[in-house]
């Protein structure tokens, strides 16, 4: 059963390559991007190894540890991102319990995280070459130190699998997962000065960390090499004791598990609420629009884009202060993410796509209603953003030139994305799904949209971008007000052309378009 196990996370390995070609280049660059990755910390652990050994004992737990607490982390951040051997799968199959829980720990080894950890566990014995007794206790304890990080790993996707299934959950599970993403450059910057302010630090800190189970098996090999066999023999301990606890409330909550799987309760509305529809006319572009504001209002997928948008404020805090230049961009920066984020309309639509095509609606009405939907909140949203920190910060002599900016690349990125959605499609997160998932393969025709869209976009906002430079470089109000009026009159002509080609796009590639978003699922 055990063979069986790994056989099938193999062949769902291999499938997903068999799916496409875009898959297959995406895997290939992002398996290079790996190895690029490996191959220097390899090469670092190695060269590591002619330092000083309470040096190498720093770097190897606070290396180690972060590495434990990744795996322990990451399944609750990315909840239902990677569920190929997700326990919920296995309610309705008789499988020994040992058997199930050997299993899916050999399993949680197939796949890059175990591979990239395996490797680096293989190379840190390297690092310890010049003490025999140590290096011989490095390959003990890091393979133990790689069970506790896939046994941890397991017993946190097992407890959450049945809090997976609820909508709320994805919702809040998926916010909470992208706040330290976006501070992710904050927060490596305020640790490297303190490192920097403080030499000491690193090693006070691998000193605590090497007493927890997060470090104790990371800290034993440089015990041996430093002759103390005893504190080694107690730190092995900790991680051999850690991780059976860990195995056995796995079992435990395994066992729950597979005997009450995740329920989805069904709650029940009142009728007669159309919610947007009735709130717009009843014409085809009318009830595009209320579908697609809907979609903004319950799809996380979708709602995933204006979560980044008080953060982005923030960032821009820290970067500029409330009395630099930086904040008085918030309102731009906005426009730009908001008016690409229905640049993948269509592909979200999924098989839902149907609907629009089986009601005939016709290429502008479907274009003219998602721009609709988007521009009815994003609009008041770019000015707020656009007014309130140019009113905080005291500059509101600028409000004329950021205005025409906003404006000017809300408009004219909505006419862009409005074509780039019926033109192009390609995997993305399936309804339900974590908005924050990846599908396999598709990193590098994603990748190549989003870059080449952007570069359009702000290519076609030029003018604008232009005239708020000069303003800035000149201080000349005749520059500000004009490029008020370039980014209301272009952005709306642009808006107007990027509809009516979409249109054009779309009315000539429906079959096309619904035969591509039905494949991508």
């Amino acid at each position: 059963m055990v063979a069986d196990l790994l056989r099938l996370k193999l062949l769902l390995l291999r499938n997903s390559l068999k799916r496409s070609t875009a898959q297959l280049v995406g895997v290939i660059l992002g398996g290079l991007y790996g190895l690029g990755i490996l191959g220097t910390v390899v090469v670092g652990l190695v060269f590591l190894g002619a330092a000083d050994p309470e040096f190498i004992r720093t770097v190897l737990v606070l290396g180690g540890s972060a590495t434990v607490l990744g795996w322990i982390v990451i399944p609750i951040a990315t909840a239902g991102i990677d569920m190929t051997l997700d326990p919920a799968r296995f309610v309705t199959f008789a499988i020994p319990q040992r058997q199930l829980v050997t299993g899916l720990v050999l399993g949680g080894l197939v796949g890059i995280p175990g591979v990239v950890t395996l490797i680096a566990v293989l190379a840190q014995v390297l690092t310890w070459i010049r003490y025999p007794a140590a290096a011989v206790t490095a390959l003990v304890c890091g393979l133990v130190a790689v069970l506790l990080c896939v046994v941890a790993s397991r017993l946190v996707t097992t407890a959450v699998s049945s809090l997976t299934g609820s909508r709320r959950f994805k919702d809040i599970n998926g916010i909470v997962a992208f706040i330290p993403l976006i501070f992710l450059g904050p927060i490596i910057g305020a640790v490297t000065a303190g490192f920097q302010n403080s030499p000491g630090f690193a090693a006070t800190l691998a000193d605590v960390l090497a007493w927890t189970p997060l470090g104790a098996l990371w800290a034993a090999p440089a015990d041996v090499a430093a002759g103390d066999a005893g504190l080694a023999v107690l730190r092995f301990a900790i991680g051999l004791v850690t991780l059976g606890l860990f195995l056995l409330l796995w079992s435990r909550s395994l066992s729950h598990a597979l005997v009450t799987p995740p329920y989805n309760a069904v709650t029940k509305r009142a009728g007669g609420d159309l919610g947007w529809f009735a709130r717009f006319p009843a014409t085809p572009s009318g009830a595009v629009a209320a579908r697609a504001l809907t979609y903004w209002q319950r799809d996380p997928r979708y709602f995933a884009s204006l979560v980044a948008i008080p953060f982005i404020a923030v960032l821009l805090v820290i970067s500029g202060g409330t009395d630099g230049a930086a904040l008085a961009f918030l309102g731009p920066i906005t426009a730009f993410l908001l008016a690409w984020s229905i640049s993948a309309d269509i592909s979200y639509d999924n098989t839902a796509f149907s609907l629009h095509l089986s009601t005939g609606v016709s290429g502008r009405d479907d274009r003219l209603g998602r721009a609709l939907a988007l521009l009815v909140f994003a609009l008041p949203v770019t000015l707020v953003l656009t007014v309130a920190p140019l009113l905080v910060s005291g500059r509101i002599e600028d409000l004329p030139v950021m205005l025409g900016l906003a404006i000017g690349l809300l408009l004219t990125g909505t006419g862009l994305s409005s074509v780039v959605s019926a033109r192009y499609t390609y995997n993305v997160p399936l309804p339900g799904e974590s908005a924050f998932k990846t599908p396999p393969g598709t990193n590098f025709l994603m990748f190549a949209v989003q870059i080449i869209g952007w570069l359009v976009m702000l290519l076609l906002a030029l003018p604008e971008i232009v005239l708020t430079i000069v303003y800035f470089v000149t201080g000349d109000a005749l520059f500000g007000w004009s490029g008020l009026l370039v980014g209301v009159v272009l952005g709306g002509a642009l808006l107007v052309v990027g509809i009516r080609a979409g249109g054009r796009w779309y009315d000539r590639r429906t079959p096309e378009l619904l035969l591509a978003v039905s494949a991508n699922r």
